[in-house]
């Protein structure tokens, strides 16, 4: 069974990451749970140029079939993360990927610039869609819901990085194929999606919103058949590759989003419910594989009938 697939010019040993913000800091949480040398890659917590408190708790609330939250990026700074984590996490046996958020295209070119060429990670996922934060000066709360400004900012993180620059988008708009576009004319050379679902969660109690920020991000298997058609959509609208987010809790999930077109895919918030996830999900997709006679996981991208057409 041959697992490697290759993505943005990056040849990974499977297809399955964990995804930002649901796999600790370096990671560290999870050691006596998985071996690292069998997850496709790490995606970072994000950074940001300066450091970020967060959102005013409450910051997580249960909802049927998933988790809201408002966590709002807290971390120290690229300047700490750089000095102190990505030392750490570029010795670990698996692929780095740096997980970055900007206000402005300063924000982003002076990040990048800060990474030393001896510790660069394998790419740059470009966080264009947290809906806990604003993201810059556009008339959308969100960079990755404005075509131009997604443009603007993927162009100068390709132009500034050494790496390969992997835009991840928002569901929270109307045509997420238009954003898409929009990245790949930048020069990124994949994109992750989706991000959380916008939503809130009541305390008819008290009369108010649960979370302390009001508005949190969805996640969890109850996103899984909106994420998958974004990823469908995006495949038979951009020749770019996808790295498929939303609702993965099982093998039969990440199959699901590479036969809608994705070439890997990122697990979250089943991380948070079972640290022991990636393991078993491996194992679940690995003999979805064999049952089905499949032998390079890179061959079930796309293969859903009615796909793409030529």
């Amino acid at each position: 069974m041959d697992l490697k697939i290759k993505l943005a010019g990056i040849t990974f040993e499977n297809p399955i990451w964990v995804a930002s913000g649901t796999f600790g800091t370096k990671g560290q949480e999870f050691e006596d749970f998985i071996d690292f040398a069998q997850v496709g890659a790490i995606v970072t917590k994000t950074v940001t140029l300066l450091p970020r408190e967060g959102n005013p708790p409450p910051r997580v609330v249960e909802t049927r079939s998933g988790l809201l939250n408002s966590i709002g990026l807290p971390n120290k700074g690229i300047n700490s993360f750089v000095s102190k984590e990505l030392p750490e996490l570029k010795k670990m046996p698996t692929k780095i990927i740096v997980s970055i958020a900007g206000t402005s295209l300063k924000d982003i070119e002076k990040m990048i610039k800060k990474i030393p060429e001896n510790i660069m990670p394998d790419a740059i996922e470009l966080n264009l869609s947290c809906p806990n934060v604003t993201h810059g000066k556009t008339k959308y709360k969100l960079t990755a819901q404005d075509p131009q400004a997604t443009e603007k900012m993927v162009k100068i993180a390709v132009g500034t990085a050494k790496c390969p620059i992997i835009a991840k988008l928002t569901p929270n708009v109307t045509d997420i194929t238009e954003i898409a576009k929009a990245a790949k004319k930048a020069g990124a050379q994949a994109v992750s999606l989706v991000n959380t679902y916008a939503g809130i969660a009541i305390d008819v109690e008290e009369m108010k919103p649960v979370l302390g920020n009001v508005v949190g991000g969805l996640s969890g298997p109850a996103i899984k058949p909106l994420a998958l058609k974004a990823v469908r959509d995006v495949y038979n609208s951009v020749d770019i590759p996808i790295v498929g987010i939303g609702g993965i809790v099982g093998g039969v999930d990440v199959a699901e989003f590479m036969l809608c077109g994705a070439g890997a895919v990122q697990v979250g918030t089943a991380n948070l419910i079972d640290p022991d996830a990636h393991k078993r999900i491996s194992k679940e997709f690995e003999k979805y594989l064999i049952l089905k006679g499949i032998k390079k996981a890179s061959g079930l991208t796309g293969k859903l009938k009615g796909g793409r057409t030529a």
